[in-house]
């Protein structure tokens, strides 16, 4: 059986997400709380990167159809840390197929809440795009 490796690449790369979204959150005022792409304090990971490291580390599985296939590369995610910490909307923004793409989305769906962003003090809804390579050697 081949020997599997997984390398994680943690890129904090921010990209266009429209501000027309089907997720939203409310401020005290009733209207939308915008999706902020760059603010004072971008949301962490608690523990840190290498928390974040360990956490895909532990619940990474290396899909069987990519094995078989010698499917390698890097996957991009993109979601929404909204002022609770809690990781929604996600979404490939690259995927590599195998069930990688699958995989990536299972875990960062079952992340534990992030320390959220802030913009003048305030904690905001912030976009995010995480690379996650997965790596056969």
């Amino acid at each position: 059986m081949k020997n599997i490796n997984f390398t994680f690449s943690l890129l904090f790369v921010l990209m266009f997400f429209g501000s027309a979204h089907s997720s939203f959150s409310q401020t005290n005022n009733g209207k939308e709380a915008p999706i902020l792409l760059i603010v004072d304090q971008m949301p962490s990971f608690k523990g840190g990167e290498v928390a974040l490291y360990k956490f895909l580390a532990n619940n990474i599985k290396y899909p069987k159809a990519a094995i078989k296939d010698s499917i390698s590369g890097t996957v991009i995610i993109s979601f929404i840390v909204e002022q609770d910490g809690k990781v929604t909307n996600v979404k490939i923004v690259k995927g590599i197929g195998g069930g990688c793409d699958e995989e990536a989305i299972r875990v960062v769906n079952i992340m534990p809440a992030w320390d959220p962003g802030k913009q003048k003090g305030k904690t905001v809804r912030v976009q995010f795009n995480l690379p996650i390579k997965f790596s056969l050697t």
